[in-house]
């Protein structure tokens, strides 16, 4: 029987590419659909029409495209997060608090995040489409004998998403749409021991005698991996007020998914050897209200409201049901807490059409944080975000159209993290940083219709 664990952080390969993404939405959410979207920070995404990837938000907008369209794209993701920080380290075995640099730089690497959107109008009420895209994905990663590793030297969550859409059209005011979600996602995440004395030897971090006692550095303490699939919802739908002014509203529903794989770790089995388990994880559910308005002939204003149901993860916890257990002999552990909360971002933006050809964009946002101050980890030190964004759009013939986007993201203020965990129950460590950092992000889209 293969082992299994349910692993709470999700990392998929996307598109069966093994890509693993930096974090830059709330929590380990992804916001990039659409170079397209990407070029007006996402405003008006669930109101507005200009290719196959509008299904990626309100599959009810797939009503507004006509013939076969097929649009397939990326974006370039390029982060660059630090967490600087002090690790703090008390002990009966130590004669007082011993205090090391824990800072962190680029914790995220850059990665390529693809799409595809495919949709075929069946006659003058009905369209349906196809989707493959992520809508979740982290990665961090720390030298494994980093002073902050303790707390996770590496975190990886990616998701793929195949979605099946189809969208009636009631009447000239009316659409709606639905569709099937679904999620394929793996995951890892670890923790090891880090350095008790520093890289040459020539400044005691922790007392010889002491270090001898703990687990060696870069020991792995906890590592634990898996996958799963699951499925899940989304249905939309939209108001054509007048023939300037649109409102679209959709919901994605949660996905709940158990990552089946197994644990290790001198903390689990004492060393390379395995335990299977499971740890239940659910991506939360999500939803946008968006307008668009078309104030004159060249110039449209687009804004959303967005909200993700992040309250849904709580902790995260490995349970082994199974007979073989962890040397501690206990059917759970927790993991972390994560304790994040309900967020929400707002975006507002425009679209000019320059020429018959050239169509430029530009948009704002704000994405509030998933996490409050005292809940904030090293693993994903999510915080608060504003995006500026600008792109174009250029047809080059009658059937072919290339987007472009580029948003800097911006974290807002200081992000503190506090952390606290104990080490074999002969130590307690303590990180005390906070996060700072942005991200560029550039994305191509090329669209055709048939």
């Amino acid at each position: 029987m293969t082992q299994k664990f349910k692993l709470t952080l999700v990392s998929v390969a996307l598109l069966g590419m093994g890509a693993q993404l930096p974090v830059h939405a709330a929590g380990f959410q992804l916001a990039e659909s659409s170079a397209t979207g990407l070029g007006r920070a996402f405003a008006g995404e669930a109101a507005s029409a200009e290719n196959p990837s509008v299904q990626a938000r309100n599959p009810a907008m797939l009503s507004y495209l006509k013939g076969r369209q097929v649009s397939v794209g990326a974006v370039y993701v390029m982060p660059s997060v630090n967490t600087p920080g002090t690790l703090s380290i008390d002990s009966p075995l130590l004669p007082q608090t011993i205090t090391m640099d824990a800072s962190v730089d680029d914790v995220a690497n850059n990665a390529v995040v693809p799409n595809f959107y495919y949709s075929s109008q069946l006659n003058d009420r009905w369209t349906w489409g196809l989707a493959v895209n992520s809508n979740y994905g982290l990665e961090t990663e720390l030298p494994a004998t980093h002073a902050a590793s303790i707390f996770g030297n590496k975190t990886s969550v990616t998701t793929v998403e195949l979605n099946t859409n189809i969208a009636y059209k009631i009447d000239r005011h009316f659409t709606v749409g639905g569709g099937m979600r679904f999620v394929y996602g793996k995951g890892e995440i670890g923790a090891t021991a880090p350095a008790w004395i520093d890289a040459i030897g020539a400044i005691p971090t922790v007392p010889a005698a002491v270090a001898a006692q703990l687990p060696p550095s870069g020991t792995e303490l906890k590592h634990l991996k898996g996958d799963d699939y699951g499925m899940g919802w989304r249905a939309g739908t939209s108001w054509q007020i007048d023939d300037n002014n649109r409102i679209g509203l959709a919901y994605s529903s949660k996905v709940k998914l158990d990552l089946d794989g197994n644990a290790r770790g001198v903390m689990y089995t004492g060393g390379s050897a395995t335990v299977p388990g499971y740890i239940p994880l659910e991506l939360p559910a999500f939803a946008e209200l968006a307008s668009y308005h078309q104030i004159t002939d060249d110039f449209a204003l687009q804004a959303s409201i967005n909200w993700t149901d992040w309250s849904s993860f709580d902790e995260l916890v490995v349970y082994f049901p199974h007979d073989e257990k962890p040397l501690s002999g206990a059917e759970s552990d927790l993991v972390k807490e994560e304790h994040f909360k309900d967020n929400w971002r707002y975006s507002v933006g425009g679209t000019y059409q320059a020429s018959k050809a050239l169509t430029l964009r530009a948009g704002v946002a704000l994405d509030k944080t998933a996490v409050a101050d005292k809940n904030r980890t090293i693993t994903i030190p999510d915080s608060d975000r504003l995006w500026f964004s600008i792109g174009a759009g250029y047809a080059l013939t009658d059937a072919m159209t290339l987007d472009l986007g580029v948003t800097y993201i911006k974290a807002r203020g200081e992000s503190p993290i506090n952390e606290t965990q104990s080490l074999l129950n002969l130590a307690q460590v303590t990180y005390n940083g906070e996060s700072v950092g942005h991200v560029w992000l550039a994305g191509l889209q090329l669209t055709y219709k048939m």
